[in-house]
């Protein structure tokens, strides 16, 4: 039996509203030598019913208990048999070409481990947003992926399975299973794998030009979901000090306030002001460099969450929603 060329990991759990086009947008693909794995995270909505729908033999499912993101995407490469593994989160979209253009990527350069490309955002009905992420593409450093995180989004990397396994681990509890994402997050765990890649074994980044992924934002989300994220970034930066020491060390501090500026602009995305405002000045002391390393967007974060203090949060979300979301 001939090996597909790549694998696409999909995830999914109670993402009914959007796993239809997530699929399609694979199925559609200029790049046909692929296998998708659509991973049954244990959800409890129609999801699995719509993918089952599709009648596409390229598309296996594998069903477990809900391990969550982490694991779900450990389970979904376990099962990759492709030398190139594609991610894919159920509720984003990629671009037609996508595949193609990072295959290309990667058998021109076997010194890369991994490619990426920037995003669009979307909202909830899938509109593409004014903003969008354009991440640095060239010369990425462990300080690169620490502060800023050019891969952006897990829908964005495609990954070779020898640079994945370089950094395999065995579960620390379930005999027999390995691990590529560390399982113990649930947010946050994406930075964490690109960071032991990059800071212990040197794997190389690269990226291509274009936005080949739409990202989507959905609304809803409460204030207290910013507050356990950072919590989640703090237990990771945690386990990096562990793992990259010399690294967290010298550039700890820039990253820190780095993600608290994000979290600051997604307050403001939610209306919450006030919560912004105090993320911002725990950035500032985090590190002030930030107001001369990207001064715009710093300088524009202050001004949002101080109007988003005053304007209140129904009217400001109205002001802001389109311009805000590229919270990064």
């Amino acid at each position: 039996m001939t090996l597909p060329r790549m694998s696409v990991v999909m995830p999914v759990y109670n993402v009914e509203a959007y796993v239809e086009e997530a699929i399609r947008s694979v199925l559609d693909q200029s790049f046909t030598d692929f296998e998708l794995i659509v991973v049954d995270d244990g959800g409890n909505d129609n999801s699995m019913a719509l993918v089952r729908n599709f009648d596409d033999p390229r598309i296996r499912i594998v069903s477990q208990p809900n391990r969550g993101l982490p694991g779900a995407r450990n389970t979904g490469i376990a099962h990759a048999r492709a030398p190139y593994v594609a991610l894919l989160d159920s509720d984003d979209r990629w671009n037609r070409e996508k595949l193609m253009l990072h295959y290309i990527h990667l058998e021109a350069n076997p010194d890369v481990g991994v490619s990426f490309s920037g995003s669009r955002l979307i909202d909830c009905d899938g509109n593409v947003l004014r903003v969008a992420m354009k991440p640095k593409l060239n010369a990425i450093t462990a300080r690169d992926i620490l502060c800023r995180n050019p891969v952006g989004n897990g829908s964005a990397p495609v990954i070779r399975r020898t640079a994945l396994d370089t950094v395999a681990f065995p579960h620390p509890e379930e005999a027999g299973r390995t691990c590529w994402f560390d399982e113990s997050f649930r947010q946050s765990e994406d930075i964490e794998l690109w960071v032991r890649m990059i800071a212990r074994h040197n794997i190389r980044f690269d990226g291509i030009a274009g936005q080949l992924t739409d990202y989507r934002i959905i609304g809803g989300a409460l204030s207290a979901n910013v507050v356990q994220q950072y919590a989640s970034w703090s237990r990771m930066m945690d386990a990096l000090r562990r793992t990259a020491p010399e690294l967290v060390a010298q550039f700890g501090d820039t990253a820190r306030a780095y993600q608290l500026r994000y979290l600051a602009r997604r307050c403001v995305q939610l209306g919450n002001g006030s919560l912004g405002h105090d993320f911002m000045r725990r950035a500032m002391r985090s590190d002030r460099r930030i107001l001369v390393q990207e001064p715009i967007k710093s300088l524009t974060t202050w001004a949002a969450v101080h109007v988003a203090r005053l304007a209140g949060p129904d009217r400001f979300r109205a002001l802001a929603r389109p311009y805000m979301k590229a919270a990064a």
